[in-house]
């Protein structure tokens, strides 16, 4: 599966309450959990607040489901990129 990072415009993001950030992240397992019964196939990976925005890793087979997860949800995929290559430390050493 391709990996994917996706940027949601969330005014205030970086600032939530972690009770807000559990609430969020209970709305995207559910439209995951029913993605998958569908046999859709995406993953969520990580994600990070950050400022106005949360930028989140995703695998999936298409960036239709990311888009179709994030309509699901009622959040925002303002910008949705397949990740052409991985930096870290590791790599670099």
């Amino acid at each position: 599966m391709q990996r994917y990072i996706i940027e949601r415009e969330i005014p205030g993001a970086g600032s939530l309450a972690e009770e807000d950030l559990k609430n969020i992240s209970k709305v995207s397992d559910g439209v995951l959990d029913a993605m998958h019964q569908e046999g859709g196939a995406i993953e969520w990976i990580e994600s990070y607040a950050a400022g106005d925005k949360i930028y989140c890793i995703y695998a999936a087979s298409d960036e239709a489901l990311i888009r179709e997860h994030a309509k699901r949800g009622g959040f925002p995929a303002n910008s949705v990129v397949p990740i052409g290559g991985v930096l870290n430390p590791e790599k670099g050493r």
